[in-house]
């Protein structure tokens, strides 16, 4: 069947000597690039971004010969993802957290998590782990490091310390922030279904949700001191855990019921109440805590601003969240707590859970056909083919899953059922509940887009980049190339995503840059015979090695540029970014081979390769 392009394994054969590694060189030019810019050259991620995702584009063009038209619909298709569902669901789920902000709502909900225990060990895993993974699904973005770090110092937690904990605490959460973005990206540029590769994740993360909790608290003090708080531990890790497993893998027991973008913000909230009931009926023997409050002296957070927005590109995500607090959260300090106003404040919440779960359902649905607004002929969706690029793609012949196969490129515009139009409604309803102001409203937007305007343009140029990079081929060629590593690959899967957080900062922004390449990488290595043909399925190996650069990947969240600073700017411990790195690399190190550890179990052991489900 006659298409527009095919991509070659070595487009330089017959041209080069030695073709094959020239090909191979220029198919990683762009993350070269990519890597260059942001690291060595410390630009700003969104610049960083549009650098890498012009040098794919020329050499889409130039080397792999693809059709000028066809790189530049590809560029455009996935700076549309990158919008829609992505962008527009982090932008209105950060648009709901600074609706609390604003009306002092998160201030009541922020006194009620740090008044659940006085022991500096317990309010670590509370406001690091459970609170932090409830901040990370429902805004992401740097801020559960904000927002808690803060919290701690004012606490008494040495401010050093404090960062350290936050970066520690905010990985296993990760895959889920955003309400599922990862996840969504992922899927996006694998095309393999959301729902199967949050199945893989809820079977890999809770082992880690259950054991970071200790591993914070050992940070802080001797294992003696550890042990003494042990059932605390279990309480809090556990119950994040189980709540983890249970909305990722939710849909294969309840079909038609998808709700593992909620997996954070329900595990977060689920485990705050779990251990708030738990504490009331057990206390640690000895309470332990800092000596003095470390609170930063006033004007701090405006005078830190200064120096990150003068001294590093990368600071522009702190500087968003400085002076968070608004007059009406000031207010809030002293209001005594009740089960009333408690309520109310984590309402939004409640709303944006409900909304989510409903627009689940009818996602659900549209993946069997249209979906009509009952009464009109309006779909919920609709797919539109990209010109020039759907069906008018083939693969290398030795890649495609059939010898006809061609690559689709269909855009999904979910107009109502893409998470972030049910987060919108959440926060529509949210301002009439809270009787917010139009100065309130137009306060909230603006900071909103101030808080965004780095990372969804940065989202938006990484899918771009890697839709080139799919179309073109150039990802097969990498991903034939690091299939040398052999049957020891589902390993360097975990570390490879690891690496593309450290890059990109975000969980989101690897999946978008290495998940096709996995996949690729996957297919190459599945092969007759192989130890990995021998215990699972293609499909199998695929999700398993795609979902591994997400879970592998949330570890590298601790030691990229943007988190460091964020931690840096909410402790006020600027000018410490280098010392903080050295605290936390070996952490994220580890912690990423125990992801990768685990990956080579599911990929060749009995019977860990049953956790591995099929698309």
């Amino acid at each position: 069947m006659e298409v527009s392009y095919l991509q070659s394994l070595d487009p330089l054969a017959g041209i080069v000597p030695g073709s094959v590694i020239w090909s191979t060189l220029l198919a990683a030019l762009p993350v070269v690039v990519l890597f260059w810019l942001l690291v060595p050259m410390r630009w700003m991620a969104s610049k960083a971004g549009a650098a890498g995702a012009l040098s794919a584009i020329v050499v889409a063009i130039v080397i792999f010969r693809m059709p000028w038209d066809m790189t530049l619909w590809s560029f455009t298709h996935g700076v549309g993802f990158g919008l829609l569902p992505v962008g527009w669901t982090i932008f209105n789920a950060m648009l709901l957290y600074n609706i609390t902000v604003e009306t002092g709502q998160f201030t009541i909900i922020r006194r009620s998590v740090a008044s659940l225990s006085g022991d500096a060990r317990i309010q670590s895993v509370l406001i690091g782990f459970s609170f932090g993974a409830f901040l990370e699904g429902a805004a992401g973005g740097g801020t559960p490091v904000a927002i808690c770090g803060a919290i701690m110092v004012g606490l008494g937690f040495n401010p050093f310390l404090a960062a350290v904990l936050c970066l520690i605490a905010n990985t296993s959460p990760v895959a889920y922030g955003g309400l599922g973005t990862p996840i969504l990206v992922l899927m996006g540029v694998t095309d393999l279904p959301g729902t199967t590769i949050s199945t893989m994740a809820g079977h890999q993360l809770p082992f880690l949700s259950l054991l970071i909790p200790a591993y914070m608290v050992k940070c802080m003090c001797s294992w003696k001191q550890t042990f003494a708080v042990w059932p605390a531990l279990l309480v809090s890790g556990g119950s994040f855990a189980v709540f983890q497993y249970f909305f990722a893998t939710m849909h294969d027991y309840f079909p038609g019921v998808v709700l593992y973008p909620m997996t954070d913000i329900g595990g977060g909230i689920f485990s705050l109440v779990v251990t708030a009931i738990f504490l009331k009926l057990w206390k640690p023997a000895n309470e332990w805590h800092f000596d003095t409050p470390m609170a930063a002296p006033p004007g701090a957070a405006e005078a830190d601003s200064a120096k990150l927005d003068s001294n590093d590109p990368h600071a522009a995500e702190a500087i968003a969240f400085m002076g968070s607090d608004s007059q009406q959260g000031a207010a809030y300090e002293s209001k005594p707590l009740t089960a009333g106003n408690v309520t109310l404040a984590w309402t939004p919440f409640i709303l944006m859970s409900v909304a989510l779960m409903l627009t689940g359902i009818v996602r659900e649905k549209e993946g069997k056909g249209p979906v009509l607004i009952p009464g009109t002929d309006i779909q919920t969706n609709y797919m539109i083919p990209i010109p020039t690029l759907h069906n008018e793609v083939m693969r290398a012949e030795e890649l495609r899953p059939t010898k006809n196969h061609k690559e689709k490129a269909e855009f999904n515009f979910a107009w109502l059922t893409a998470p972030g139009t049910a987060v919108f409604f959440s926060a529509i309803l949210s301002m009439i509940l809270l009787r917010m102001s139009g100065a309130q409203i137009g306060r909230v937007t603006k900071r909103t887009i101030v808080q965004m305007k780095i990372p969804i343009p940065t989202i938006a140029f990484m899918l771009g980049l890697s839709y080139v990079t799919r179309y073109a081929g150039m990802d097969a060629v990498l991903g034939v190339a690091f299939a040398n590593t052999g049957a020891f690959y589902p390993f360097f899967a975990a570390i490879l995503g690891w690496l593309g957080v450290f890059l990109t900062g975000t969980d989101a922004g690897s999946n978008a840059l290495f998940g096709s390449l996995q996949k690729i990488t996957a297919t190459a290595i599945h092969t007759p015979g192989s130890l990995l043909a021998d215990n699972l399925s293609l499909g199998q190996a695929q999700v398993l090695i795609c979902t591994a650069n997400s879970t592998g990947g949330v570890m590298g969240k601790m030691i990229d540029a943007q988190s460091i600073c964020v931690a840096t700017a909410a402790t006020h411990q600027l000018g410490k970014e280098a010392d903080i790195f050295k605290a936390v690399v070996w952490h994220s190190i580890l912690l990423a081979t125990i992801v990768g550890l685990m990956t080579l179990l599911q990929a060749y052991v009995y019977p860990f390769t049953l956790m591995v489900p099929t698309p």
